[in-house]
């Protein structure tokens, strides 16, 4: 009995710390959603004629409204994450934008991020791949200089599969029901305002 209510204590305790979690997501998630949703918007053109083109790019219909909501979403959202204002709200659509691009981008390539032929996860075009890898290695081994190519990492090739879009997913999916966390962010604060605002009326 004396342990379940050490338990319980440590667990109440703990309560004052739920915030840390949906903190760390949000500033984990924020930069790269401000800088892809900046990139976008910055070469709104391009990225326009990339989400519109049905032979070399995405084949999206009304490519510049897409562009201006994936973009603006992105950028405002990561913002908004920063300082955990309306964090379930700005959720949505960032899941939206990652569900999105993991059909129409990362799909076909399968789950890896990066060609790992080790991987259980390999597919085909995975293992396909080892072959340019090793060639790759073999000129740079006989034209250039291997070592400081290498000294900062291994070089690999880029698989481009859903890994990425959905882990980020689930990050977002997890704030969407957690909030931005207790103490932590603007929603929190907010709250309390209108709490106590509607307490003394």
């Amino acid at each position: 009995m004396k342990s379940a209510n050490l338990y319980q204590t440590a667990l109440s305790g703990l309560m004052h710390f739920d915030g840390l979690a949906p903190l760390l997501l949000r500033l984990y998630l924020a930069p790269i959603f401000m800088q892809a949703g900046w990139n976008k918007l910055a070469n709104f053109s391009d990225t326009a004629a990339w989400f519109g083109n049905p032979e070399w790019g995405l084949g999206l219909p009304f490519p510049e409204l897409m562009t201006l909501l994936a973009g603006g979403s992105e950028f405002l959202g990561g913002i908004a994450l920063i300082v955990g204002l309306a964090v379930r709200w700005f959720s949505i659509p960032l899941m939206i934008t990652m569900i999105v691009a993991a059909v129409t981008v990362h799909w076909p390539n399968g789950w890896l991020a990066i060609s790992d032929a080790s991987s259980w996860l390999a597919n085909q075009q995975v293992l396909d791949a080892q072959q340019q890898l090793a060639m790759s290695h073999q000129i740079l081994q006989m034209h250039g200089n291997f070592e400081w190519l290498t000294s900062n990492g291994q070089i690999v090739i880029l698989n481009n599969g859903i890994e990425f879009a959905a882990t980020y997913f689930i990050m977002l999916l997890s704030l969407l029901f957690t909030g931005g966390g207790r103490y932590v962010s603007a929603d929190y604060w907010i709250h309390r305002w209108i709490q106590g605002d509607a307490t003394n009326r």
